[in-house]
């Protein structure tokens, strides 16, 4: 059965559409119309313009594009939606803010206290760890799935403790406190593993673990998410009754598939930083050869001296 059914309110979210221009318009008119009103202001570089377009597009496509409506019909479409939208948007949007900006909210102690304390690096692991694998419990899913204003909070911190998670680690402000060096590639293999357990436990269960993909009734209650409800009552009574009309997958494949999905887009994207991370690191060692010589033979001249 083909999409369309459901309308272009459901398919396109015209006014998430109008949100993410409105976005978009604002971010260029600060950092290049306006820019010189700001004190200590940078012109924006190509690459900060492109990683912030990029998160906004993206934004767009998971959560007001046909996407957001198949997530709520096959749960494969929803781990995509949840890594992309965890995993890729947070670090794009840190990177696409000039640091000037960062600097200006940061002047603020409200909020720089709440940045320092939520983005310690044990604590931000274990929150957003913790968040994502409770979603993820059915019984807490399916709830959450069920009701407009929990999922839209939920989602909302959840992405809020992505932003701190990456923090530690994307951000370029030198007042702040980071992770250095090797450490970020610690930092990154600790996220992995932590959120491993709740991929596997949905990967390797052999039943249907989600009422909302698998129990007619718990569908069209979460299909209201992103269906006005009067289009839905109109769908019923045409002999709209699961999300099985619009996948030949069956629940326990297609609740399979997304688990592996998320580990798979976890897997790249995580060994992407990685692989940045290390030659970030060499390359910062290269240029610094000659200081960290010197400094080695110092500690080992004071080291000698002092036996």
């Amino acid at each position: 059965m083909p999409l369309n059914i459901f309308g272009f309110q459901a398919l396109w979210s015209p006014v998430f559409i109008v949100s993410t221009l409105l976005i978009l318009i604002l971010y260029f008119l600060i950092t290049v119309k306006i820019r010189n009103r700001y004190k200590d202001s940078e012109a924006l570089t190509l690459k900060q313009a492109s990683a912030f377009v990029i998160a906004i597009v993206l934004l767009y496509a998971l959560k007001g594009s046909p996407v957001d409506l198949l997530s709520h019909i096959m749960f494969s479409v929803h781990m995509v939606q949840m890594a992309l939208l965890l995993m890729l948007v947070p670090p794009l949007l840190i990177s696409g803010i000039p640091v000037w900006m960062w600097q200006k909210l940061f002047s603020k102690i409200f909020i720089r206290k709440i940045f320092r304390f939520f983005t310690r690096p044990i604590f931000s692991l274990i929150v957003f760890s913790g968040l994502f694998s409770f979603y993820h419990v059915p019984v807490i899913f399916d709830f959450i799935k069920q009701n407009e204003s929990y999922h839209t909070l939920y989602t909302l911190i959840l992405f809020i403790s992505a932003i701190f998670l990456w923090w530690p680690i994307m951000h370029k402000l030198s007042s702040e406190p980071q992770v250095h060096g090797l450490s970020k590639i610690g930092y990154i293999i600790g996220s992995a593993i932590l959120i491993t357990p709740a991929c596997a436990i949905i990967i390797f269960a052999s039943e249907p673990m989600y009422e909302t993909y698998t129990s007619g009734e718990a569908w069209m209650k979460a299909m209201e998410l992103c269906v006005p409800v009067s289009t839905l009552t109109n769908l019923s009574s045409l002999g709209l009754s699961g999300p099985e009309m619009f996948s030949s997958l069956s629940p326990v494949d297609d609740q399979q598939l997304g688990g592996i999905i998320m580990k798979i887009i976890q897997e790249v994207i995580y060994g992407v930083v990685l692989a940045m991370i290390f030659f970030e690191w060499y390359k910062s060692e290269k240029d610094n050869a000659e200081e960290i010589t010197n400094k080695a033979l110092l500690d080992r001249q004071a080291y000698l001296a002092n036996k």
